[in-house]
């Protein structure tokens, strides 16, 4: 008996001291998620994947040093199943003509600056409408970045992130690398990727052999490669090619990061 009072009493001294008795004294436990941590669980997540990436470019810009790339409008048909026709060269196999016509027309600057033309970016952006920019300042570094790791639709964010890649490509590349990855992933028609597959579907030769006309056409295609056809130029496709032509007699500077 003396025992049974002394352990109620105890039992109520702990309780006092906040203790509880039993299991039945225990309040509910709450384990839903907040807003706040649905965000944070978010953010977390959004900061994960743009880390890797990142890390994916940085990486892949040092793979595609030896590594023939694959660019992401390659991989997008080889997945959906359509055909993707593509013979990785060396700039050695390839006419000189065509990177001089490349050049002179896509980006004149393209052995001085760093990957991205600020000179040229900054007056398409003071020239720029109420519509937005009537023109693009994108560089061949820039295109490169944008063939490899970006998507094909026009948009800010692409311009921007096309920007810190480029910088990246152009410091851990050469100029002959970069001009020899641009030539091989370039789209020149539907599932024609590169200089030699071009050369062969437009004129049945090599890309080694190009004639300055040739060159010139091909040089021109590239900014609307679905709609320009160079074995079937229209007139004022051939009125292009033709100023590109006439510009390659004074390329020797423009092209003097190649030798």
């Amino acid at each position: 008996m003396k025992d049974s009072v002394t352990h109620e009493n105890d039992s109520k001294a702990l309780a006092g001291f906040g203790v509880p008795r039993d299991q039945e004294e225990e309040g509910p436990v709450r384990t839903g998620l907040t807003a706040g941590g649905i965000v944070r669980g978010i953010l977390r997540i959004g900061f994960a994947l743009a880390a890797l990436w990142i890390g994916a470019v940085i990486l892949l810009g040092l793979a595609y040093l030896v590594v023939p790339p694959v660019s992401s409008l390659m991989i997008g048909r080889i997945v959906t199943g359509r055909p993707a026709e593509r013979t990785f060269v060396s700039l050695d196999a390839i006419s000189p003509l065509l990177p001089a016509a490349v050049i002179a027309s896509e980006d004149a600057r393209f052995c001085q600056h760093a990957g991205v033309d600020w000179h040229a970016l900054r007056e398409v952006v003071e020239d720029a409408g109420e519509d937005g920019p009537s023109r693009g300042a994108s560089t061949i570094p820039m295109q490169v970045a944008k063939n490899l790791f970006l998507w094909p639709s026009r948009s800010y964010i692409r311009k921007g992130l096309e920007l810190p890649i480029a910088l990246w490509l152009d410091l851990a590349w050469s100029k002959r690398r970069m001009m020899e990855v641009y030539l091989n992933v370039a789209e020149w028609g539907e599932g024609i990727f590169g200089a030699e597959a071009a050369a062969q579907a437009y004129f049945r030769k090599s890309a080694r052999d190009l004639t300055r006309r040739e060159a010139a056409l091909l040089a021109k295609a590239l900014p609307s490669p679905l709609r320009r056809n160079p074995a079937r130029p229209s007139p004022g496709y051939r009125r292009l090619a033709d100023r590109i032509m006439g510009r390659l007699d004074a390329s020797g500077p423009l092209v003097a990061c190649l030798r």
